[in-house]
């Protein structure tokens, strides 16, 4: 009963938040310029022994990356970082659509009806910092100011968080809200590659630690977007080889010319690029944070390292060819 009653609660936050929604909430774009022009996309990678032998992936690794092909991309500009807590709340607040469920357990559903909490009394303050926002202290111990204050703390954080369980469904309305769309396969690895073709984001060779896919522990999995400077792509966009894996536009099809046939091609899949935060033991291989790996799930999938960030047309006087 205790967690029903908290969850109503937690709902009639959202429904009080869409009264007042603070203006001026939402950040503005900071987007980055990929310039048009003709990349090379896919791979021709072959698995090596130990690859062919190992486990990692529900289908033989580089297969359906080949073959290798020029695309011709025009000119677009693309989020610099994923798409935050506080971005997605923004829009969620003023369209009214389905917030992740995520954030009924985190009590993320609070954050824009904050001073609502100043109203609680001393021990239902108790109970939500200690049981749905996970402060870290001995909460029988604080005041109702020391309470206020981790909770908010903890709201802050989760802000710069990249949003996660949320659908392909949920990601294309967020970008239609935004002005924006859903990046196509193509403009997401071009983004992450830039024009040499690079083997990850940062260049041709895998290092540890450039990137949010396991090597360390977060506590929500996920970090603040922007913490591994490392993990930026020749254009100057950041998570393209970690933090979370990312929603595109198109279907899990074969490239043009390939030899490879899935079960899993056609209109059952959408596409997702890049590697999430890892968890543990085969999902922080280094072959996931690949710019040409491809993944693909359900469009209605939710998991907690899938999000994404959103492109739109570059203006004519900003885009410049040949790259």
């Amino acid at each position: 009963m205790k967690r029903k009653k908290s969850n109503e609660w937690l709902r009639a936050g959202l429904i009080l938040a869409c009264c007042c929604v603070a203006q001026g909430a939402v950040a503005g774009d900071d987007m980055a310029l990929v310039a048009g022009g003709v990349f090379t996309m896919g791979s021709d990678r072959v698995a090596s022994a130990d690859e062919s032998a190992g486990v990692g992936t529900n289908k033989p690794w580089y297969v359906d990356e080949r073959p290798a092909h020029p695309v011709e991309v025009p000119a677009f500009l693309i989020d610099r970082y994923e798409t935050t807590s506080v971005q997605y709340l923004q829009f969620v607040v003023a369209s009214g659509h389905t917030p992740p469920l995520s954030w009924m357990q985190n009590g993320y559903l609070l954050s824009a009806r904050r001073q609502e909490l100043t109203k609680l009394d001393i021990e239902r303050l108790r109970r939500l910092a200690a049981k749905t926002f996970k402060v870290d202290a001995d909460t029988r111990a604080m005041d109702k100011k020391k309470l206020l204050a981790a909770i908010d703390t903890r709201l802050r954080e989760l802000d710069k968080e990249p949003v996660t369980n949320v659908s392909w469904q949920d990601a294309t309305a967020y970008c239609a809200w935004a002005g924006k769309r859903l990046p196509k396969e193509a403009e997401w690895e071009k983004a992450a590659r830039g024009r040499d073709g690079l083997e990850f984001p940062w260049g041709n060779q895998w290092a540890a630690g450039r990137s949010n896919a396991g090597e360390e522990m977060w506590d929500d999995g996920v970090a603040p977007v922007g913490s591994y400077p490392g993990d930026k792509s020749p254009y100057g966009v950041y998570d393209l080889a970690g933090n979370v894996a990312e929603w595109v536009q198109e279907w899990y099809q074969a490239y043009p010319g390939a030899e490879y046939q899935s079960k899993d091609f056609g209109e059952k899949f959408k596409v997702v690029r890049g590697a999430g935060w890892g968890r543990e033991g085969h999902y922080a291989m280094h072959q996931f944070q690949r710019a040409a790996y491809r993944f693909y799930l359900p469009p209605e999938a939710t998991l907690d390292d899938v999000g994404f960030r959103c492109v739109k047309e570059a203006a004519a006087k900003t885009a410049q060819p040949g790259g």
